[in-house]
């Protein structure tokens, strides 16, 4: 059995059956292709600004690498120039360094030699000391020049400072010691006691010669008197004068002529001065024995109540009793030592 549309055709439509009439429907591979073209026209724009950006970049950094290249090349510029003028002056130290060393090899010598006269010169002095303290010993019995000389040349050998002076120094130690252990003669100051007496002798009264002294209210009344008494009294006064009538029988005085007086002056003087002599000598016999006598002279010609020659016989007794007869050392150590030293400084 047949359907009943069996001979019946299919109903199309009627855009299907007129292809003429049927719409375009786009393909899904034509979307896909679009897509595509924008995404990578999207990436082409994208990548396209990226790399303009990329270019501006590299430009901005090629500008300031030249600008840095350039500071670099004005910085090593000027860094050589500092290091050309560095080298100049170094070259100009080295210079006055090599100068410098030559003036100071020069000064070195030149302190060596002043050094070493120096020293030559201090050596001399300290020799002159210690044989001028060996003079004054032996000639002159003077102590305190000697100890003076001594630590006089102890102080020179002080600014020398070097240790081959030493023995030298002790030496000179040893003999101040046994100096200064000394009892003290004040030897210039009975020198210019004894002095003293030797001039004023001429104004010593003698015994011989003495004469009442005339009172002092006489004198006054001689001067109150009027003009033609006191030319009386004068003419008087001279008349006495030639004759003089003197007493001896009272004490035991010498009778001396009146030329006598001045030869008697000049042998106490002599006696003194002999005395004086005695006492540079050390010579304690003679200094003493000296004393003595012109101790007794004063005593038998000169007048005892004058002030003048009872000072002057304190004084003498004094002197008397005074030792100058002090054994002195002898300076042989510091002597020898100053020997030893010579042969090192003519060697040198």
């Amino acid at each position: 059995m047949m359907p009943e549309n069996e001979n019946s055709s299919p109903t199309i439509p009627s855009s299907a059956r007129d292809p003429a009439r049927r719409p375009a429907r786009p393909g899904p591979w034509l979307i896909v292709a679009i897509a595509a073209l924008a995404l990578a026209g999207w990436q082409w724009f994208e990548t396209r600004q990226k790399l303009i950006d990329t270019q501006q970049e590299v430009s901005r950094k090629l500008a300031e690498f030249d600008t840095a290249n350039k500071e670099e090349r004005g910085a090593q510029k000027q860094t050589r120039e500092q290091i050309e003028a560095l080298q100049a002056r170094l070259g100009a130290l080295d210079g006055k360094l090599a100068e410098f060393q030559g003036q100071s090899a020069t000064l070195q010598t030149l302190y060596q030699e002043i050094a070493r006269s120096r020293e030559e010169v201090t050596l001399l002095e300290v020799e002159q000391a210690i044989t001028l303290a060996g003079q004054q010993l032996q000639l002159a019995g003077n102590v305190p020049v000697a100890v003076l000389a001594l630590q006089t040349a102890d102080a020179r050998l002080a600014r020398l400072d070097r240790p081959a002076y030493l023995p030298l120094r002790k030496a000179l130690a040893k003999d101040l010691g046994r100096l200064t252990a000394l009892p003290f003669v004040d030897m210039p100051g009975i020198s210019l006691r004894l002095e003293q007496i030797v001039v004023s002798i001429d104004k010593l009264p003698l015994k011989s010669y003495g004469r009442p002294v005339e009172k002092a209210e006489n004198q006054k009344t001689a001067e109150a008197s009027p003009w033609w008494r006191r030319t009386g009294d004068d003419i008087w006064q001279e008349l006495k004068g030639l004759v003089r009538i003197q007493r001896f029988d009272r004490d035991d005085s010498a009778l001396l002529a009146p030329g006598q007086g001045y030869f008697l002056h000049e042998n106490l003087k002599l006696r003194l001065l002999n005395a004086r002599l005695a006492l540079f000598a050390r010579d304690q016999w003679t200094f003493r024995n000296e004393l003595k006598v012109a101790q007794d002279m004063l005593a038998r010609h000169f007048d005892p109540n004058d002030k003048a020659v009872g000072a002057a016989q304190s004084t003498l007794r004094q002197m008397t009793a005074t030792e100058i007869n002090v054994e002195l050392p002898n300076l042989n150590d510091s002597q020898a030592v100053l020997r030893t030293l010579r042969p090192a400084r003519d060697k040198r």
